[in-house]
């Protein structure tokens, strides 16, 4: 039995190690090139904040600064008013963001399928969407203050406008797509409009109402940190930002950077699996 026992405990180690190393050899074509990029870029960055170029300082110093390392270290402190660990900046940020986008996305939907079935509401409100998406995050910030009042609406008008319009153009031109095909089958059945929507409208329509999600994901992430760093007094990683350039933390923004590089990448992979779990691409 003891000979059985070892044997077991050996082989155990054996199998972990041949299952890690089929695992390396089926997925270091995907890992291997972000690893060296990475690397390279990390290496070229210190060593350029390193000969005095800049006055930026490289990756090393989110270690070797102390502040720096205390929010590395300690994510989840609070204190009291703003002075709060970055998970919970980043937490107050994607609260935000939460509201603001869900608004978008039922608006930008619902609105998207009322134009797109109407061919005189699409001509009629098209010029208005193209000129109201051009306007910058930043410049809805003052009007948002004067008609709301207060940051935390204000914010969240912010990001409910900057995202909305990709949602809403892509899912007009989703329903302006689908096939004339199957308009007339549906109108050969005579399907309620139930029973088109369900079964032809979102259907066809899903891969531009997605695509619109996406893109919309990433501009609600860039206009709250745009608006909380013109908002002053309201937890969230923008006013964390501007808090720490007042200051001359450099390496405090960097991290925080690095925050928010993160968390949108994140967003991003989040409506992608979303995507092909109710709408995986057809091969």
């Amino acid at each position: 039995m003891v000979s059985q026992t070892s044997s077991r405990g050996q082989a155990r180690p054996q199998t972990i190690f041949f299952s890690l190393q089929q695992f390396w050899q089926k997925r270091s074509g995907d890992w291997l090139p972000p690893i060296i990029g990475i690397t390279v870029f990390l290496v070229v960055w210190q060593g350029v904040s390193a000969s005095g170029l800049t006055r930026l300082p490289g990756p090393l110093s989110l270690w070797t600064d102390t502040r720096t390392r205390e929010l590395l270290l300690y994510p989840f402190y609070d204190l009291g008013g703003l002075d709060k660990g970055l998970f919970w900046q980043t937490l107050a940020s994607l609260g935000r963001v939460a509201q603001g986008y869900s608004a978008a996305a039922v608006v930008g939907i619902s609105l998207g399928v009322l134009v797109g079935t109407n061919v005189w509401l699409n001509k009629a409100t098209y010029p208005i969407f193209q000129f109201l998406r051009m306007v910058a995050p930043l410049a809805w910030v003052p009007i948002a203050l004067v008609a709301l009042q207060q940051n935390q609406p204000a914010a969240i008008f912010v990001i409910f406008i900057t995202s909305v319009w990709p949602i809403l153009i892509n899912t007009i031109e989703g329903v302006r797509q689908i096939p004339e095909d199957y308009n007339n089958v549906a109108k050969v059945l005579q399907l309620s409009r139930k029973d088109y929507y369900f079964n032809i409208l979102f259907p066809s329509a899903l891969p531009y109402i997605f695509t619109g999600l996406r893109i919309a994901i990433g501009l609600a992430w860039l206009a709250i940190i745009a608006a909380e760093i013109v908002m002053s007094g309201i937890v969230g990683i923008g006013f964390f930002i501007w808090d720490a350039y007042q200051q001359n933390y450099i390496s405090e923004i960097i991290l925080a950077v690095i925050y928010i590089g993160l968390v949108g990448l994140l967003l991003d992979r989040l409506i992608a699996l979303l995507q092909m779990k109710i709408a995986p691409t057809r091969k």
